[in-house]
């Protein structure tokens, strides 16, 4: 029976069976009913139904920023709930969604602030407002709108069962039976805030711990619970009663997270919640997260933050005043609620429709519950594997097997498991028949051809030990791929053959290339030396790679920096393979140049005369003519003595023009009358032959 219980809440749940109605009813709107015993495994919702978002257009999901864009759904869930009186006072703005008053309405905000305030449609908001033309706000006495000042429910009912005055936009409708089918929700709220908040008159048993540390309260998870209970017997607020941050911590996905905030008087004061989910961790608890003040008969909510979560009020004798700046999420009480603002500071307080999706505890018999794991293990080494997901699905469609999809699916519990280092996933439920199913194995495992594992039947003799199975996933084969490196001319870009490298893989986790030391990489087989392609290459597994050139092709030079890398190889690349280019620069050639060949000889018999002395000049400063003195000579190049042979060789000469003056004549021999001769040009690879002669003393 308590799995079929379940099954029809969840069914219910999923159905939005129990929505409550958009117009008058005169059924009572369905309920679940709680007794006041302890409670085992979270698997309800609130009484009533109450919390999801109600179709007909629920959106697929919720916008996750407070906006002002066009409506993405509709709402006909009630997202306030006042079982006393609703006063707006101060500067409030607004309630978005459905509002339902089991008493009076009364509007009085102060005066030279926005003479509006708006039910059911709101300016910023979730924007999933409630369908046209259904009851905006239901009152079960009458609705009193201050002089001067308007109630806005703008395509929408404002349904009430006492008279109107003052102003309301929207259509009003009077009906003594407006709230007829709610009343039964007041004690009923208030009969699971307590037993959310106690087990048989004995504070409910935490998951997890809550300390108020001055700049904050911090609560912190068990990691691994569906359902996260907290339990808070102070206010929330800074050490002088001002604002503080709310933390969550060790949370696991999915999970609900249930606050008892216990005690008499009770103050939250925070800055927490964002306008943007992106803006403060809170957000993404929003849905799954219930604020219970289950004894409180004063309640103050105030800050500057837009705060995440639903709240349960449970005293109906409560007085709660709201002057956050927005709450986000449904708002329940019993009791009577003031909307309003501070004294001094900014106003536009503002109540943001969004569901309650998480699953609460069972008021009732206690079930009998127990862990089912599965161990992920190496199926070669069995060792405990890290890293493998896994759903836990409940079998509840009465079929053999597990099935997860069609018309008649059986049911998931929770959210994804990821084993951590033990290879465990472990979830504690009650007493039923279960299935894992693996939907992503560790990083370089395969999933099995069967990804599920069970069935795995907990019962009340082996729940104490709890069920486990053991998945073992075979490893993946290495991904393999080239890495190649392609060697050229760094001025044509040919490729060139002869250049030698080195592979190395990055093993030792620093930065770059490092092949000496206590720790360097890994060198990985021999060295390659590049064909006519210009390529080495190598068939590796996927990682990170350089190649190190050792020595140039014949003719070029190494790089100055001759590592290349990194490469990379993915699996992604893998079929294609990883390459690099490295570009060697030809050695540079010595520059090409000319030369002058002298022969001294007599000058009537022209035999060769040895020792005659000349200098060789270059032309350098662009006059005319040989200077050899002054500010600006021309460059003196080269000295020689001719040989017996009468020859003197003036090398490695580059281009230019170049002068010979004789300063000593052999031996017996005349200089001549000008003994610069000249000038003579030279080219690269030029050999320039010079033949000059000396008369003998004695000659005329």
């Amino acid at each position: 029976m308590a799995s079929l219980n379940r099954l029809l809440a969840r069914v219910r749940r999923r159905a939005g069976a129990l929505a409550v109605p958009c117009t008058l009813v005169t059924a009572l709107v369905p309920v679940l009913a709680l007794g006041p015993g302890a409670v085992g495994a979270a698997a309800a919702p609130l009484p009533g139904g109450l919390g999801p978002c109600v179709p007909g257009s629920c959106p697929a999901t919720y916008p996750t920023s407070i906006n002002n864009l066009p409506f993405t759904g509709r709402d006909n869930g009630i997202n306030v709930f006042v079982g006393g009186d609703f006063l707006v006072r101060g500067r409030a703005a607004e309630a978005e969604g459905r509002v339902v008053v089991l008493n009076a309405f009364d509007q009085a905000k102060e005066a030279g602030v926005s003479s509006i305030y708006n039910v059911g449609i709101a300016g910023v908001g979730s924007r999933v407002p409630p369908p046209d033309g259904a009851d905006f706000l239901t009152t079960g006495a009458g609705v009193t709108v201050a002089s001067g000042q308007s109630l806005v429910a703008e395509g929408g009912v404002v349904r009430h069962a006492g008279p109107v005055t003052g102003t309301v936009t929207g259509t009003s409708t009077t009906d003594a039976n407006a709230v007829q089918p709610y009343t039964g929700l007041r004690a009923q709220l208030s009969t699971a805030s307590d037993c959310y908040a106690r087990v048989d008159g004995t504070p409910r048993t935490p998951t997890g711990t809550a300390v108020n540390q001055g700049g904050q309260t911090l609560f912190t998870g068990d990691g691994s619970s569906a359902l996260q209970v907290f339990n808070a017997d102070f206010d929330l607020t800074g050490p002088t009663g001002g604002q503080q941050g709310i933390v969550f911590a060790n949370i696991p996905a999915g999970a609900t997270v249930l606050v008892n905030v216990t005690g008499a008087t009770r103050v939250l004061n925070t800055y927490s919640g964002g306008i943007n989910d992106s803006d403060d961790p809170l957000n993404g608890y929003r849905d799954h997260l219930l604020w219970n003040f289950p004894d409180a008969t004063s309640v103050t909510l105030g800050g500057t933050g837009q705060f995440q979560g639903s709240f349960l009020i449970g005293e109906p004798a409560s007085q709660t005043t709201v002057t956050l700046a927005g709450v986000n999420g449904r708002f329940f009480t019993t009791g009577s609620l003031t909307h309003t603002s501070l004294p001094v500071g900014g106003g536009g307080q503002e109540f943001h429709s969004y569901p309650f999706n998480g699953d609460l505890p069972t008021c009732g018999s206690t079930p009998v519950t127990g862990e089912v794991r599965v161990l992920k293990t190496d199926s070669v080494s069995g060792a405990a594997l890290a890293g493998g997901v896994f759903e836990l699905w409940e079998e509840t469609n009465g079929v053999s097997g597990l099935q997860t999809s069609g018309a008649n699916p059986d049911t998931q519990v929770g959210a994804a498991c990821t084993t951590g280092a033990d290879g465990l996933c472990r979830r504690t439920v009650e007493v039923g028949t279960y299935y894992w199913r693996e939907t992503a194995a560790p990083a370089g495992y395969q999933l099995p051809a069967n990804p599920v594992f069970g069935p795995l039947v907990l019962t009340a003799e082996n729940a104490a030990a709890g069920v486990q199975m053991t998945a073992a996933d075979a490893p993946q084969p290495p991904v393999t791929g080239e890495v190649r490196v392609l060697k050229t001319n760094a001025e044509t870009g040919a490729p060139l053959a002869g250049g030698v490298f080195d592979l190395w893989r990055e093993t030792n986790g620093i930065p770059g290339l490092q092949t000496l030391g206590i720790n360097p990489d890994i060198q990985v087989g021999a060295a390659c030396t590049t064909g006519a392609d210009g390529l080495c290459r190598r068939t590796v597994e996927v990682g990170t790679y350089y190649w190190r050139e050792t020595a140039a092709p014949t003719g070029y030079d190494l790089p100055a920096e001759p590592v290349f890398g990194p490469l990379v190889l993915t699996p992604a690349n893998a079929a294609a393979g990883v390459q690099v280019t490295a570009k060697d620069c030809p050695s540079p050639k010595p520059p090409a140049t000319g030369s002058i060949h002298l022969t001294k000889k007599d000058a009537w018999s022209g035999k060769p005369l040895g020792g005659a002395v000349f200098e060789l000049w270059r032309e350098a400063n662009g006059i005319p003519g040989l200077q050899t003195l002054g500010i600006n000579p021309d460059i003196r190049a080269d000295d020689c003595v001719t040989a017996a042979d009468g020859g003197c060789d003036f090398t490695h000469l580059s281009t230019g023009q170049y002068y010979l003056r004789e300063t000593a004549a052999p031996d017996g021999y005349q200089l001549p009358p000008d003994p610069v001769s000249g000038p003579y040009r030279v080219n690269a690879d030029d050999c320039v032959t010079v033949a000059l002669t000396n008369k003998q003393d004695d000659d005329c």
